[in-house]
């Protein structure tokens, strides 16, 4: 499984989201801080979820890091962020 289908999983699994799109944009990112040979680096999440009723784009975002920090602090440089609740 790779860092994108591990991400998708994490967040799948944790939040239920009715829309999520996990987007590898390493490519975008060559020769920047934080890039490596064959990606795996940047990346951009859109994910809806009822989950996230109530909640602050702080605490959305907070969720989020929080369930991927095996994957930022294991080779994932950068990652944003566009959530909403559904």
């Amino acid at each position: 499984m790779n860092t994108k289908e591990r991400i998708a999983a994490r967040l799948t699994e944790a939040l239920s989201p009715q829309a999520l799109d996990v987007v590898d944009e390493s490519h975008l990112h060559k020769g920047h801080a934080g890039a490596r040979p064959g990606g795996e680096t940047h990346y951009r999440i859109r994910i809806t979820a009822a989950a996230f009723a109530g909640l602050s784009r702080l605490e959305m975002h907070r969720r989020i890091n929080a369930l991927l920090a095996d994957e930022l602090s294991g080779g994932v440089h950068a990652l944003a962020i566009e959530a909403k609740a559904a």
